[in-house]
């Protein structure tokens, strides 16, 4: 520390020691007439008191603002310091018996101001100063006059003016040396008396003769002088250095001069003027320092132990019942729309034999009563009959299996359009047919009318559905509907064919129709091609099969089609419906399946489709109908038995993988989209449930989606449920694009035919791999069949595959001549070439990927989706529902957090001289590590869920706000977890309510700093960031700032914040007699008793800023995708290959 900073604090120190005198004589003589003692009667005391507060009253309002502007860092209100230091009202023992001792001479014996100055120096002065004992000019190396020597005080001249104000000259005193009166302290050098302040014990010493030494003081007589006598007190500084002078722990002292032992049922700390009485169930022996509160924290630990382990055997039970309970309400829904179904039924074959009666009768009467002879032929009358029959049937309800919005058409009205004869129709038949009509509507269980949509996807008005048993009857019954339309429609007649075409109620889904022109990927980091001048178009309400052998470029062709190619150099056109647009403007009605079964393991199957369904359908699209396309998805993928099963995980077992892979499709179905593409969804899947999996598919395509599929080697019967097929040779050429059933028949042309009983696919595949030579005479090779194919249609051969072309026929007339250049010629780059050009791609695929993240498009799909609010919603449902099927591990955290707590308090001392700054020390690193790593699963455990829901469109915000909000549970717990440990066993003096504060706020922000971890890193550094960072922040907190670099970098870590919030809170406890040692203690460290506030607030701003930039990196640095990832295995894949050709 630097000589003006001394300089600076001495002086401030002197201030402040003139007003603790100042502050005690105006409190002795505005208190002398409360005490009832009597010893302060004696009229000589009250005259010299008043006299005394006269001289020091103006001095008194000068030098409080110095001391309110200079030590405001460790006082926060100076009257209510002073007040608990040296309020002595209650009790002025200690001062009657020194005043009755020297009478009107006791202020002569008190110190000055320059004297007090001249005393706090010694403080910060070495024995090198000049000044270093030389307070007095008659006490000095070469002369020790008596009064000099510890708690001894002498005099001033009777020619002398009593000048306490005086702060700059230190006066003589010689006379009348003797002994400091109790409750007083007469430093060393010194030959005058300071008040003790209350806290502290100061009787006067007694001389032990075995070591010397004047007891408690532990200061030695001055040598050579036998028959000198000890004084009193000598010393008041911190705890260190003065700890005689401290009422002991386990004692009390209502007064300086008073010393009590603490009674049972009580405890004292120590520096305490009264003693505290015990909670309930503690224990407090006599004389003892603190409370036994091992009984509370056996209680907490049981209680807490019990709680988490209800919550760990029962969290899974309490979901299972509410499902339980919604299962039994479907299957009620269920039940009864299958009756319902059955009853009608039955009444159309009552209802249709009753007309069928009618009619015969109504002929037979016309013929017998009619005046004209009928003009009709006979057979006319048969046919119109027909006719009449197929119109009947009309009369049976249509429902379209699924619109753009799930919307449902109506059953339509009976025919007003009748024949001539029927206009003649007796009123007792038309009654009869009405009242079979009226008991045929009675006779249902429930109205089937309920759930019927109109043509726009809404419920009827007046009819509204809330209840989940009102949502399944209308679901069900919906597709009790379609499952007779379905049924209706295998033997439609041409009629109703007809009908079903013009029904203006029955709509499809926007169609997509996407077409490609020498679509070209390549690699930017070293210019391989992926895909190579692929042409064709995939045609909505077809299911177009991409296959080909291992690094043909199958996922890299249906990657760029979906606009997921970053890192890479497309060439082309992509047309969307014949326009130039891009396809991410149809994001919401784009389904992408990727090859990996990315599915919320943690949920049900139903639970993944609803949350889906929920956030990616219509928000017009009312409840109801989104319940009926969850349950229509789960019936057509088969997934009714294991509806309420979960998905699972690599921990715990869930459903199989065939369930699993048909779930990771449903999830794209049930937002209904225009354009499915899917990645290898047959893999791993046996036949029956790849065939089940493509009738859903099928059911899909019938209205107008546009189905594309990689598929590796499927079975003949699924071979022959696709309608169109691209299949690609290695390094992305096009081999045949066109409809599959033709696929035979264009190989066939080029000489190449299917043995019989071989799977044509598998044949196809093992060609284009070299395994597998071409039963032809023809001497086609299989490198040859790309050029082949562009010869067939026209297309331009590349250049470098211009030979084969030569060989094999005349060069078509389109043949590109721009690129004439033989690629094959590049120059090999060097070593250091390489590494550039690598470091290169690098750096252009992260440009590209940030560009792609932040790329915003007009929005075409015209699907309106719910906004950001809503789909927080949505998240923090299931948030929440995923931790508490995660309540176990839950459990496990708050268990490990409760043992660090009582470990480390049983462990670790509050020591009073640092505040317990170390045990503070130990609970910052302990918390800040288990909280980080804790935080950890929040975002690195659903990394792939998200990128998958991001890229479908779901909300980024919404998401991370409702991760965040759920963890504000854990927030607001551990806190309290750890405290019910840590603080009932160490027992500071702060109260309980600002550790958990502090707490708190450290736990808010060393969360936000393990999402950081989490999403920038993977899962095994992440976890060793959170180790290494609270420690060296905390190392850095509590160095010596000695260093302004070190000062300012420890200035921005979290645990000096924390440090110096919970020192604050258990500093300003300690007053009185401990104010030298609070002020001497922040002032080492560099703290202030006012920025209690602020460090919470830094903490929580420090909380807040790690969040935003986490869900900055989450939001930039996505999924590196397909481009990015396949070059390693196009390397691979290439290796592969020439394995093959040898």
């Amino acid at each position: 520390m630097g000589t003006k900073k001394l300089k600076i604090y001495t002086f401030c120190s002197a201030v402040i020691w003139v007003i603790v005198v100042l502050s005690f004589w105006v409190n002795m003589v505005q208190c002398q007439d409360l005490s009832g003692n009597g010893q302060v009667d004696d009229p000589a005391v009250q005259v010299m008191t008043q006299f005394v507060y006269s001289m020091l009253s103006n001095l008194t309002s000068v030098l409080s603002r110095q001391i309110s502007n200079h030590s405001n860092f460790c006082i926060r209100d100076p009257d209510a310091d002073w007040n608990k230091a040296f309020n002595f009202s209650s009790n002025l023992d200690f001062l009657a018996s020194c005043v009755q001792k020297y009478k009107e001479n006791v202020a002569r014996r008190f110190c000055s101001a320059a004297e007090m100055k001249a005393y706090f120096n010694t403080f910060f002065e070495g024995s090198g100063s000049p000044n270093y004992l030389k307070p007095n000019k008659n006490c000095n190396l070469t002369s020790w006059l008596p009064g000099c020597e510890p708690g001894w005080a002498c005099s001033l001249s009777p020619n002398q003016q009593v000048d306490l104000q005086n702060s700059h000259e230190i006066p003589s005193r010689t006379r009348d040396c003797d002994a400091c009166c109790e409750g007083f302290f007469c430093p060393r050098g010194l030959t005058c008396m300071i008040p003790c302040p209350l806290g502290s014990y100061c009787p006067l010493a007694t001389l032990n003769k075995d070591t010397g030494t004047c007891e408690p003081y532990n200061y030695q007589l001055p040598p050579g002088q036998t028959n000198h006598t000890c004084g009193g007190a000598n010393l008041w500084a911190d705890v260190a250095n003065s700890l005689e002078m401290f009422c002991s722990a386990g004692s009390y002292c209502p007064t300086t001069i008073q010393k009590r032992p603490c009674d049972s049922g009580h405890y004292c700390r120590m520096g305490s003027t009264s003693e505290k009485r015990c909670f309930r169930l503690t224990s407090c022996n006599p004389n003892t320092a603190n409370q036994d509160m091992h009984a509370y924290g056996v209680m907490l630990i049981a209680a807490t132990s019990t709680l988490l382990l209800i919550i760990y055997n029962c969290s899974d039970q309490v979901i299972a019942a509410r499902e339980r309970r919604l299962a039994k309400t479907r299957e009620a829904a269920a039940r009864s729309a299958r009756e319902t179904v059955k009853a009608r039924q039955k009444w159309k074959a009552a209802r249709d034999a009753a007309k069928k009666h009618a009619s015969g009768l109504q002929a037979h009467i016309s013929r017998t009563f009619s005046r004209k002879k009928s003009s009709r032929h006979p057979e006319q009358l048969k046919i119109l009959d027909k006719t009449n029959a197929e119109t009947d049937s009309d009369l049976h309800p249509h429902v379209h299996t699924s619109t753009l919005y799930a919307s449902t058409s109506s059953e339509f009205p009976p025919s007003s359009k009748t024949s001539k004869g029927r206009q003649m129709e007796p009123v007792g038949l038309m009654k009869m047919m009405h009242d079979i009509e009226d008991d045929c509507q009675n006779f249902e269980p429930f109205n089937l009318e309920i759930g019927v949509t109109k043509a726009d996807g809404h419920m009827p008005k007046g009819k509204q559905i809330n209840t989940d048993s009102q949502i399944f009857k209308y679901a069900y019954a919906q597709l009790e509907k379609e499952k007779a339309l379905q049924q209706e429609n295998t033997n439609l007649t041409f009629s109703g064919v007809v009908s079903m075409a013009t029904n203006p109620e029955i709509r499809k889904r926007p169609l997509i129709e996407v077409s490609f022109t020498d679509l070209t990927v390549t690699l930017k980091a070293n210019d391989k091609h992926l895909l190579r001048y692929v042409t064709g178009k995939i045609k909505p309400g077809h299911i177009t099969a991409v296959m080909g052998p291992s690094g043909a470029g199958k996922t890299t062709f249906i990657s760029a089609l979906a606009g997921k190619a970053i890192g890479c150099k497309m060439t082309g056109a992509i047309l969307i419906n014949g326009k130039d647009e891009s396809i991410h403007s149809y994001r919401k009605i784009i389904g992408f399946v990727p090859q990996d079964d990315i599915v919320h393991g943690n949920l049900t199957v139903e639970e993944n489709l609803q949350f889906n369904a929920k956030c990616r359908l219509s928000a017009g699209l009312s409840r109801p109908d989104k319940v009926l396309i969850v349950e229509r998805v789960i019936e057509s993928l088969g997934l009714q038995m294991v509806r309420d099963s979960l998905v699972g995980t690599v921990e715990k077992r869930g459903i199989s993988g065939g369930q699993r892979k048909r779930v990771n499709v449903g999830l794209e179905m049930v937002m209904e989209p225009s354009l499915l593409i899917l990645d290898e969804p047959t893999s791993g899947l046996d036949s029956a449930s790849s065939q089940l999996l493509l009738r859903a598919l099928r059911h899909e395509a019938l209205e107008g989606v546009n189905i594309c599929m990689v598929v590796h080697q499927p079975s003949y019967a699924l071979f022959n449920m696709f309608d169109d097929l691209v299949l690609l040779a290695r390094g992305g050429l096009t081999v045949y694009h066109g409809s599959a059933k033709k696929a035979e028949e264009y190989f066939s042309s080029l000489g190449i035919n299917v043995p019989e009983r071989v799977n044509p696919p598998d044949y196809f595949i093992g060609i284009l791999e070299g395994m597998v030579e071409p039963n032809t005479s023809s001497g086609v090779n299989y490198k040859e069949l790309p050029v082949k194919w562009m010869l067939h249609n026209g297309y331009p051969v590349p250049p470098d595959m211009q030979q084969h072309a030569h060989r094999l026929a005349t060069p078509a007339a389109g043949v590109d001549q721009e690129h004439r250049t033989n690629l094959t010629g590049a120059k090999e780059r060097s070593f250091a070439g390489e590494l550039w050009q690598d470091v290169k791609g690098n750096l252009e695929f992260h440009r590209d990927k940030i560009r792609h993240n932040f790329l915003v498009s007009k929005d075409l799909s015209n699907r309106r989706t719910p906004g950001i609010f809503l789909q927080y919603r949505y998240f923090l449902g299931r948030v929440s529902k995923q931790r508490m099927r995660e309540a176990r591990l839950q459990a496990v955290d708050y268990l490990i957090l409760l043992l660090a707590g009582a470990c480390l308090g049983s462990l670790t001392t509050m020591s009073d001289q640092n505040f317990g700054s170390n045990s503070y020390i130990h609970t910052i690193i302990a918390v800040s590590l288990l909280c980080k790593i804790a935080a950890l699963r929040s975002f690195s455990l659903d990394k792939l869920q998200y990128w998958r829901e991001s890229s479908s469109g779901m909300s980024s915000l919404a998401y991370f706000l409702a991760k965040d909000t759920v963890d504000h549970f854990n927030t607001v717990i551990k806190p309290l977890v750890y405290l019910s440990m840590f603080y009932f066993f160490t027992n500071p003096r702060s109260t309980f309510a600002d550790n958990y504060v502090v707490l708190l706020s450290l736990v808010y922000c060393v969360t936000g700093i393990a999402y950081i971890l989490a999403i920038f890193f993977q899962p095994g550094p992440a976890q060793l960031w959170c180790v290494l960072l609270p420690i060296v922040f905390t190392l850095v907190a509590t160095q010596t700032k000695d260093s302004a670099i070190l000062k300012k970098i420890s200035n921005l870590c979290y645990s000096k914040w924390a440090l110096e919030a919970f020192v604050i809170a258990n500093a300003e406890r300690y007053y009185g007699v401990w104010l030298i040692t609070r002020c001497g203690a922040l002032m080492k460290s560099g703290f202030d008793l006012h920025a209690w506030t602020l460090c919470i607030c830094l903490l929580l701003f420090a909380g807040l800023v790690s969040r935003g930039i986490a869900f900055l990196g989450m939001f930039t640095f996505k999924k590196k995708n397909e481009c990015h990832c396949l070059q390693s295995k196009y390397i691979h894949t290439v290796s592969a290959g020439q394995k093959a050709e040898t």
